[in-house]
């Protein structure tokens, strides 16, 4: 139980101390001689451009996610309008994407009866993180949907509501009292037991979800920007001999964009599990 505490909290503490040194090697200020001028955190924040002043303003953020949305409704829509039972080449791209979520996340871990009820939900999740990350290393684009609080945040919202929907569904009455009062524990012990039940369960799990994947996107989005930042400089500003380290800048660059997909495709595998486990959590006997 203390265990499983400190791990969902160790985690995010990970991640916000990698954007602490990230932030910190990355902001700096604009030097007299036109100097290297690395991004900083204010890329996530940038100027609206249609709709100012209104409750819907519209950045590059919100542009990006337009776009992650209408390619996954689009990819959606062509691979299932002509469906055969004999699948194409992208029918079976798209079948196989869907298996990820069904089998390996939802069946393996609700069992096909709850995994069915859940599946819409678990498979929403997991194309929109994975669609809005990927966001992230498409030229012209280059900022992930998710590198900015709101999607997390609502996402982990939505995880939130379904684990606890779930587990009143399944034990009506019991579902919080079993969740801050474990079976088999002596009352004295309560005492200390059920806050930290309460923070895991009910604060940690939000908090944590969204932590996790806003700080991967964060970060990976300053490391590629540093490095291309750094190839255009050494190549086009420095020049001479210092455009040979432009190679070494840009090799980084093209190796973290392929680790940047690995990573897109984790963090949404990783979201999608973690909510199926807490669903899990909400549906076992105990409650």
């Amino acid at each position: 139980m203390f265990a499983a505490a400190r791990a969902e909290l160790h985690a995010p503490i990970q991640e916000i101390a990698l954007l602490a040194n990230a932030v910190n090697l990355l902001v700096q200020t604009e030097s007299e001689d036109g100097g290297f001028h690395a991004p900083s955190i204010w890329e996530f924040f940038p100027e609206v451009f249609l709709f100012e002043g209104t409750p819907f303003a519209i950045n590059r953020v919100m542009l990006v996610r337009f776009v992650a949305v209408i390619a996954l409704i689009l990819v959606f829509w062509l691979g299932t309008r002509k469906m055969k039972v004999v699948p194409g080449r992208f029918q079976s791209l798209v079948e196989m994407g869907l298996d990820v979520v069904r089998v390996n996340i939802g069946e393996d871990l609700l069992g096909k009866k709850d995994a069915k009820r859940f599946l819409p939900i678990l498979t929403t999740i997991f194309f929109m993180v994975l669609f809005m990350n990927l966001t992230g290393i498409i030229p012209f684009l280059n900022l992930a949907g998710t590198a900015v609080i709101g999607v997390p945040l609502v996402l982990a919202v939505i995880s939130y509501v379904t684990f606890i929907y779930a587990g009143i569904k399944k034990s009506p009455g019991k579902f919080f009292k079993n969740s801050l009062f474990p079976a088999g524990v002596p009352w004295p012990v309560y005492i200390i037991v059920t806050p930290i039940e309460f923070i895991s369960t009910f604060i940690i799990r939000p908090v944590t979800l969204t932590l996790r994947l806003l700080m991967n996107m964060i970060v990976g989005h300053l490391l590629l920007v540093l490095f291309f930042s750094a190839t255009q400089f050494f190549l086009f500003t420095l020049s001479g001999w210092w455009s040979v380290l432009s190679a070494g800048s840009f090799a980084f660059g093209f190796a973290f964009t392929l680790f940047e997909i690995l990573v897109a495709v984790l963090q949404a595998y990783v979201f999608t599990l973690l909510t199926a486990v807490y669903i899990q959590l909400a549906v076992a006997e105990e409650h």
